[in-house]
């Protein structure tokens, strides 16, 4: 059972990093870049091909009044020799080739028309990826700067402020506690040197009468003076 437990830990906590990767708007955004670029890819590849078809028939074209023009010359040539018959061929082939150069021609401005709007369409496309990648740029640096600033509140957010003043008050306590014990120390520490200032404090009789015979003496003085 505990290895059950442990494994549908281990996949719902990869269920959770899947989906906060695909939450992440970094990550999204570099997605949204990547497709945009396949699209333009597929554009230029587009264009391509219709830029060849438009060579195509722009050859089409040409060759096609190179025919009339060669009919041309055949049936003036026929007729100049009386060959009436292979005049009228000539004609004939001569108008045919007029009618499809028409259609060609026809075909050939639609062409043209489709190349246009495609490369007006690829043009907004890239205009539109050269916007998202400055956007991009600049969408990063205020998801990184959001990204730093809600790991700072995590952290500060996660500061278990009543322990923190437990501590310091079991701090402070302590410290109190040391100085009162320094203090106390130095009430016992040394008792001889207490006995050595009591008796510096403690005047004996002799130091008593010299003190009142040497007023007695400066009274004097200021009597005969």
């Amino acid at each position: 059972m505990g290895i059950f437990k442990r494994m549908k830990r281990i996949t719902k906590a990869e269920i959770n990093g899947l989906l906060d990767g695909m939450e992440d708007p970094i990550a999204m955004l570099n997605e949204y870049s990547r497709e945009m670029e396949q699209e333009i890819e597929k554009g230029q590849k587009a264009l391509a091909r219709q830029i060849f078809v438009e060579k195509k028939q722009s050859a089409l074209i040409l060759e096609t009044r190179d025919l009339i023009a060669k009919r041309t010359r055949q049936a003036k040539l026929a007729i100049e020799h009386g060959e009436d018959s292979m005049a009228k061929l000539a004609v004939q082939e001569k108008l045919t080739h007029e009618n499809q150069l028409n259609l060609y021609q026809e075909q050939y401005e639609a062409i043209k028309q489709q190349t246009q709007i495609l490369i007006e369409k690829l043009n907004q496309l890239q205009e539109k990826f050269n916007e998202m990648q400055h956007k991009k740029i600049l969408l990063s640096s205020r998801a990184n700067v959001a990204q730093s600033i809600k790991q700072i509140q995590k952290s500060t957010i996660s500061f278990q402020t009543d322990t923190i003043a437990r501590g310091i008050a079991r701090t402070e306590e302590r410290i109190l506690m040391m100085e009162a014990e320094v203090q106390a120390g130095s009430q016992f520490s040394n008792p001889l040197a207490r006995e050595d200032a009591a008796s510096r404090i403690f005047v004996n009789e002799e130091e008593l009468k010299q003190e009142i015979e040497k007023l007695k003496n400066e009274k004097v003085m200021l009597s005969e003076s």
